[in-house]
């Protein structure tokens, strides 16, 4: 097997700011503040978003939650890029994308802090350092991943440009804009937006995470409703893109619905073809002979595990179908994730040839990303990449001990 994962998350190192901000700006880069033990992220006076939400990587269950308070208490590999490709190896992974953390998976905490313009030039630095540093450390491990200050939609017309001339074909875009306050995708606003995708070939990821807000949240409910009912909200955001005819206005539009599953979508694909053939009476024109049809042109599908789905996966696409390993939050398969995809994908009885694509030659074709341009092909499998560390711990390991190895880490 080869495995690309289009959905894991960085927790941003504090010191990322310091060789990317300008000079004149660097006394208002974003920058952490460790109080009372916990480490947080300022930015113009604001704290923005958590450190490392979900990074439970390791740690037993019981000690799980959604966000872990300090860098000494994560795993490594969550923000040191050297010890993230050593956990990527052990888990056979041989190239990533990672979705911020606090800047939030589509930037918006980063893109909303105070000075609109302080925040535009916050923004192109997270990208520099992710772009150059974070993807650039090891060339053909990652697939970089921009992000936009949504909060002025000219402003992020410039930095897709920018980006793409850095090579960059990815950029993460809130799902249901609507819910932060943004025009949504029915009026002409975004156009600009994406017509500047289009020119310049990068897909827009967009990441569960805004649309928890149009989940009402009724006295007493827990997190797991959100986490249970978070890969359903995709279909959200599908069905606004298709409704609004942005893509009979950008045909060559290209969306990834990241970590949102894919056990939704042969409902929502019988759901829309009934409705494009039955409810002719609402004039929806979608530029395509079948909802379906359309689907399979502009998305693109990713799943962790979804056992079920994986039996029809026909009904999908298998073309339109891509892995993800989640590292490091909670949904993570990581380190086992070889055995819980094959497992899966034997018992819904695919071929190998079906097993490539959604592995990795669907998501390198949606994202133009040569896998094997650093690495050779028979050095890019699971059982080589694996070869690479085989010394690596990666036994369940409390937080508390975590500590312990940050603080001797830091003296040396």
């Amino acid at each position: 097997m080869i495995l690309i994962s289009i959905d894991d998350h960085v927790v941003e190192p504090p010191d990322m700011f310091e060789r990317h901000m300008p000079e004149r700006y660097r006394d208002v880069a974003p920058h952490v503040e460790h109080i009372d033990g916990v480490d947080r992220w300022f930015f113009q006076g604001q704290e923005c978003g958590p450190l490392g939400i979900g990074a439970v990587a390791t740690w037993p269950k019981h000690e799980w939650d959604m966000d872990p308070v300090a860098f000494a208490e994560m795993r490594p590999g969550a923000y040191d890029i050297h010890d993230r490709v050593r956990d990527m190896n052990v888990n056979g992974v041989l190239a990533s994308m990672c979705f911020p953390t606090f800047p939030g998976f589509a930037g918006t905490w980063l893109a909303q802090a105070g000075d609109a313009h302080t925040s535009e030039i916050a923004v192109a630095a997270y990208n520099d350092w992710h772009i150059d540093e974070w993807c650039g450390t090891y060339p053909g491990r990652f697939l970089p991943l921009a992000i936009a200050p949504v909060w002025d939609l000219d402003a992020v017309v410039r930095e897709i440009d920018r980006v793409a001339r850095k090579g960059c074909t990815a950029m993460s875009l809130p799902e249901v804009p609507y819910g932060i306050g943004l025009p949504s995708f029915y009026g002409d606003e975004w156009d600009p937006v994406f017509a500047a995708l289009c020119d310049n070939d990068i897909a827009i990821c967009m990441h569960i995470g805004v649309s928890f807000r149009m989940l009402p949240r009724p006295e007493g409910a827990t997190t797991d409703q959100l986490i249970i009912m978070s890969p359903q909200m995709s279909a959200l955001a599908a069905t606004d893109l298709i409704v609004s005819g942005t893509f009979n206005r950008f045909p060559d539009l290209k969306v990834a619905l990241s970590e949102g599953g894919i056990g939704w979508i042969p409902f929502f694909l019988d759901r829309l073809d009934r409705h494009v053939e039955n409810q002719t009476w609402t004039g929806l024109e979608i530029g395509a002979s079948t909802g379906t049809e359309l689907f399979r042109k502009h998305f693109l599908g990713c799943f962790i595990t979804d056992p079920s789905a994986l039996r029809i996966a026909d009904r999908i696409g298998t073309d339109v179908i891509a892995w993800e390993c989640d590292y490091p939050h909670s949904d993570s398969t990581w380190p086992q994730s070889p055995e819980y995809l094959l497992a899966e994908c034997e018992a819904a009885g695919l071929e190998e040839s079906v097993i490539s694509k959604m592995t990795w030659e669907n998501a390198s074709r949606f994202f133009r990303f040569d896998p094997f341009a650093h690495t050779a092909r028979e050095q890019a499998t699971v059982g080589a990449l694996r070869k690479l560390n085989p010394e690596l711990d990666t036994s369940e390991t409390s937080k508390a001990v975590y500590r312990e190895r940050y603080a001797a880490r830091v003296a040396t």
